[in-house]
């Protein structure tokens, strides 16, 4: 069954007026005719079972036959800061994280980032990261879509993180599995959690030195070498399930 999200405002009594690109996106890609039934979300936990009712403009209108709760956020926001990476591999950390359960994402220039973003540049990119995750919040069934924030320098996006109440730093020259699987066990459901990811150069030893005065720890991942784009989704996936668990302990 389709997904989409819907402004609260949207839902007036027992019916939703669904507004923006998605309009056009089931009535001309995917051809949804009347009588056909959707999922809807509005950020805030509601979900909806609808059933289209029609077109009006640049409306669509839908039916609501019934409304539940939506349980499928994480028992803990996670925040995933991602150093800059080349290419386009931006946009698969975005998707993949939003699978995962990420509440939002930072993106930041690390001194080994070989991308370097100009503020419209930057603006641009942000726009395309925000779309891609809005997509995946739909595909994977999410309750609300995660917020990908402008990019931000390094010293910025650690004092954005200054206030969650756990911040890993993933780091190859980190040694000790054992005390990294005591750091995870200790993170409980409602707490906060930052994950802090370096570009494919990874971090330099300075960078290190201020995440760690910013409060963060340094873990290790093994004793292998993670791509950029393969160590947050790691952590994440690692942190998804440790939770989850801990949740129905």
């Amino acid at each position: 069954m389709q997904h989409f999200f819907a402004d609260r405002s949207w839902v007036q009594g027992d019916k939703i007026r669904l507004e923006g690109s998605d309009v056009n996106h089931m009535k001309n890609v995917l051809r949804m005719k009347e009588g056909e039934e959707v999922q809807v979300s509005d950020g805030t936990g509601n979900a909806y079972l609808c059933q289209i009712e029609g077109y009006e403009g640049n409306q669509a209108v839908l039916k609501i036959r019934e409304k539940t709760e939506k349980d499928t956020e994480l028992p803990s926001k996670i925040w995933l800061f991602q150093g800059l990476p080349k290419g386009d591999k931006m946009e698969l950390i975005v998707q993949k994280a939003v699978e995962l359960g990420v509440y939002g994402i930072v993106p930041f220039a690390a001194k080994r980032s070989v991308v370097r973003l100009d503020e419209k540049k930057a603006g641009k990119k942000q726009i395309r990261w925000q779309a891609i995750a809005k997509g995946a919040a739909e595909q994977s069934g999410r309750g609300l879509i995660p917020e990908v924030e402008i990019v931000k320098t390094y010293a910025e996006a650690l004092e954005f993180a200054k206030e969650l109440d756990v911040i890993l730093v993933p780091y190859e020259l980190e040694e000790g599995m054992k005390a990294t699987m005591s750091i995870i066990e200790a993170i409980r459901p409602g707490q906060s959690v930052g994950i802090f990811i370096g570009p494919e150069g990874g971090f330099e030893e300075q960078e290190i030195g201020q995440a760690r005065n910013a409060g963060a720890v340094p873990v290790t991942l093994g004793r292998r070498i993670l791509r950029t784009e393969t160590a947050g989704i790691t952590t994440l996936s690692i942190l998804m399930y440790h939770l989850e668990c801990a949740e129905v302990q």
